[in-house]
């Protein structure tokens, strides 16, 4: 089936599955998603996937800011160059997932995230977190709760664990398909993170990233047995052991990670 044509102004282009396109046309979801973005003070705002410059053009307006727009779509980038003159020079053609950080200090990252590697974009924000205090980001709605939940829930895992113990999640509305162009086969949701002030103390991240990621990659099991290469023998005599990771806190991991084994 051939790409979907789509018109803006006086260029085309095609939309590209391959990169999750899904462009957003509601004026009023758009400006709802800005206005949440300026309720936060930032000096430096990094856009990932601008794609047609539905969030673009508000973006640029905002005064005092250094702007810049991640965009790995060639065409895309020659689109946006012709329809906003503010835009040149602003947007590094690359995947947000290989670029190097693209500002010195702290800024503030907002996006439609393309909805197939939005998990890995998180990790990224993970890497960059040391600069960047707050995210306003678009996913596709079963990610956006992910991120957001508590425990003992079935969209509590590795995400929520890794996202909660560095930011605060809020998760601030949902989007109809409708407002997109094509409309997705999913619902969307937009989430706020903001960066802890204070992050629990953990024996490393290395620890706790592993343990996460081990405990709920067999997350039917109990914490015993996924993780028992993890942990001394006697360690795992511990009652909290007896539960399934999805039981667990933050809290919970990150305090564990001081009874894990120190040469993993």
């Amino acid at each position: 089936m051939p790409a979907q044509l789509v018109i803006f102004a006086t260029m085309e282009y095609q939309l590209k599955k391959s990169l999750g396109q899904h462009f957003l046309v509601n004026e009023v979801i758009c400006k709802k998603i800005v206005a949440a973005l300026q309720k936060n003070r930032f000096s430096q705002l990094l856009e990932v996937g601008p794609g047609g410059g539905a969030l673009t053009k508000y973006l640029l307006d905002i005064p005092n800011i250094d702007f810049k727009a991640v965009e790995l779509d060639t065409e895309k980038i020659a689109y946006l160059e012709k329809t906003y003159r503010q835009i040149q020079q602003k947007i590094i053609h690359a995947s947000i997932l290989e670029m190097d950080i693209p500002f010195e200090n702290d800024f503030t990252v907002i996006g439609n995230f393309p909805y197939n590697i939005s998990s890995q974009i998180l990790f990224k924000i993970l890497e960059w977190k040391q600069q960047v205090p707050v995210v306003i980001g678009m996913f596709q709605k079963e990610v956006a709760q992910r991120v957001a939940a508590k425990p003992n829930s079935k969209t509590y895992g590795i995400l929520s664990v890794l996202i909660q113990a560095f930011y605060d999640v809020e998760y601030l509305f949902s989007i109809e398909p409708t407002a997109f162009k094509p409309p997705p086969k999913v619902m969307s949701g937009v989430i706020e993170l903001q960066r802890k002030a204070v992050v629990e103390d953990m024996l490393s991240e290395k620890h706790f990233f592993l343990l996460v990621k081990t405990a709920f990659n067999q997350r039917r099991k109990m914490l015993r047995n996924a993780v028992k290469n993890l942990f001394e023998a006697d360690t795992l005599q511990d009652e909290i052991f007896n539960k399934r990771a999805e039981q667990l806190s933050v809290t919970d991991f990150v305090q564990l990670t001081f009874k894990m084994k120190y040469s993993l």
